[in-house]
């Protein structure tokens, strides 16, 4: 079964459920209207709530610490919901902070858990080590608390008060971090193995988020242009236009499944085929500003208003895909992982 599986990446039933019922949700919670009215702090408390009742933000969580059980393929599903959406809630940062807390300090997990679970308090990750410079922190004007990797010391730091948002464009609730002393949960090589599988599940839940960002510029693009004509005809049949959105559903579809594939071999085979994280992120990266760019040309004058939700779309493709540094800096990343298996 797991050698099929290594070549066959469709969803099973209860997979399929759990995409179908975030899908559900985030339709009936989260309409364009309501980014808009999150923006430009990025976040709305009223939406965190809501969706920690549906039990997202925990379902990732071992049983015993009050969690779902969830694999890191059901994580993937939601999280491409969530970028479908353009949530303006911090679900992946919440989602990673609490699995992370869970395995290095299950006896600390519990009051951050039901904190989160609530809809109340939560940690963020650093996805950089903590040195003496500052960081932007995902998710640091909302989060009480990071997780970050101090030297040889994974700790966690708590916030005495709300971060400053930093102003940009993607409307992220980005913040400053300074290093600062915290409780040490791991140290040495557990912990800096504990801190790189955290930052990779970050990439690997955001490249989702960013696959969805990609779909839901593509499907504005496609209803547009089924609508729009010109010399009577729809101006979606013109090639200039069908090709460049067919290359674009090529793109989003391969992005998606390579996600899907990476989160398997994540889950299953955690040891094998580590350079699929760094793939997916940077392909889905591309993907979603190629999706938003075509959206917003085929769109003409009205894809560069404001009244337009591809502009939504385009500025978060923009700067989500930024959070941890330039995606291209992944390529590096995938070169160095297949030289360590040539030479293993």
């Amino acid at each position: 079964m797991a050698e099929v599986r290594r070549n066959d990446y469709s969803l099973s039933d209860d997979q399929r459920a759990v995409r179908d019922s975030f899908t559900e949700f985030f339709v009936r919670e989260c309409p364009s209207s309501r980014v808009r009215d999150a923006e430009p702090h990025g976040f709305d408390e009223k939406l965190w709530r809501s969706m920690a009742q549906t039990g997202a933000v925990t379902m990732g969580l071992p049983m015993e610490l009050g969690g779902g059980d969830a694999d890191l393929v059901d994580l993937v599903l939601v999280a491409e919901q969530y970028g479908r959406h353009l949530a303006p809630v911090p679900l992946i940062e919440a989602t990673v902070a609490l699995r992370l807390l869970g395995r290095s300090a299950p006896e600390q997990a519990g009051a951050w858990i039901e904190g989160a679970a609530a809809g109340g308090l939560f940690p963020t990750l650093a996805l950089r080590p903590m040195a003496t410079d500052r960081q932007l922190i995902p998710a640091g004007s909302v989060a009480a608390a990071v997780l970050g990797l101090n030297g040889d010391d994974l700790v966690l730091a708590a916030t005495e008060k709300p971060l400053p948002q930093v102003r940009n464009q993607g409307s992220a609730p980005l913040a400053w971090w300074e290093a600062s002393p915290g409780t040490v949960l791991a140290t040495g090589p557990r912990a800096r193995e504990l801190y790189g599988q955290a930052v990779r599940e970050w990439k690997l839940l955001t490249a989702a988020a960013l696959v969805g960002i990609g779909d839901g510029a593509l499907q504005l693009g496609l209803a547009f242009v089924k609508d729009r004509k010109a010399f009577d005809t729809p101006i979606g049949a013109f090639q200039a236009i069908s090709h460049a959105l067919a290359d674009t559903y090529t793109a989003v579809i391969g992005a998606r499944h390579l996600t899907w594939k990476a989160a398997w071999f994540t889950e299953n085979e955690p040891g094998r085929r580590r350079e699929l994280i760094p793939m997916a992120f940077a392909y889905a990266a591309q993907t979603a500003m190629k999706a938003a760019t075509v959206g917003t040309h085929v769109q003409g004058g009205f894809g560069f208003t404001v009244e337009s939700d591809l502009q939504l779309y385009f500025r978060r493709a923009k700067g989500w895909s930024v959070l941890a540094g330039d995606p291209r800096a992944e390529l590096s990343a995938i070169g160095r992982l297949l030289a360590d298996q040539v030479r293993s």
